[in-house]
């Protein structure tokens, strides 16, 4: 099973707000990407590697109101209050080539394999029910692209480039454990924290500017 770190969500109550966000944090323009009706959301994308980009996402408001609750958590009123304050580094995803796998290896409930579409990419999500955040956002969501290329090689090269992904969790066994299990991620790096401290994610990114980093407010999502 062939599992790798797909993009970086970085989530907004409103996707210009999102987008200016994520340009001061980076040096770079966010090209505008489209919109998911099955979720309610539209984004903006930027490439950072052959097979990986950064997302930046809202809640659609032109759009009706989708049938389930939305991914990344964006219907949690937690999370909600806390984007309505800042857009935040909310999520990661990672891609795999066997979704089916990856589900029934997984130690806790990752969700199900949710067709979705934008335009004329077609892909499989796992979304759990209730839409929440995995482990507060420090565990990934997993997708399945159903398109002849990754949709990351057809994305302007801007010059970004992911280095790393560091993760620093005061239960680093659980979380390892939680990763190893769907597949050893590369760029990923686990961090322990004392046990009274809160969850935080830092992705390293080469800009043509240079090193900038993006990091999750600490206990940013619901777990």
């Amino acid at each position: 099973m062939r599992t790798r770190v797909d993009h970086l969500v970085i989530a907004a109550t409103d996707i210009a707000r999102g987008v200016q966000w994520a340009e001061k944090a980076l040096g770079v323009l966010v090209p505008r990407g489209g919109v998911h009706t099955t979720m309610g959301t539209h984004n903006h994308v930027m490439r950072l590697g052959e097979e990986l980009f950064l997302e930046v996402i809202a809640i659609n408001p032109d759009g009706p109101p989708p049938l389930k609750p939305r991914w990344f958590g964006l219907d949690d009123p937690s999370v909600r209050a806390r984007l309505d304050r800042s857009p935040a580094f909310l999520a990661w995803v990672v891609n795999t080539d066997d979704m089916d796998g990856l589900l029934a290896s997984a130690p806790m409930s990752w969700g199900r394999a949710t067709p979705v579409t934008r335009g004329d990419l077609r892909w499989r999500f796992a979304l759990p029910s209730d839409g929440r955040l995995l482990a507060g956002g420090m565990l990934p969501y997993a997708i399945q692209w159903d398109t002849p290329h990754h949709p990351a090689r057809a994305m302007p090269d801007l010059g970004c480039r992911l280095l790393s992904l560091d993760i620093h969790h005061p239960y680093p066994e659980w979380l390892g454990e939680g990763l190893d299990a769907i597949g050893p991620v590369d760029l990923v790096r686990v961090h322990p924290l004392p046990p009274l401290e809160l969850p935080r994610m830092t992705a390293r990114i080469d800009t043509p500017e240079g090193v900038r980093l993006l990091e999750s407010m600490p206990g940013a999502g619901a777990c």
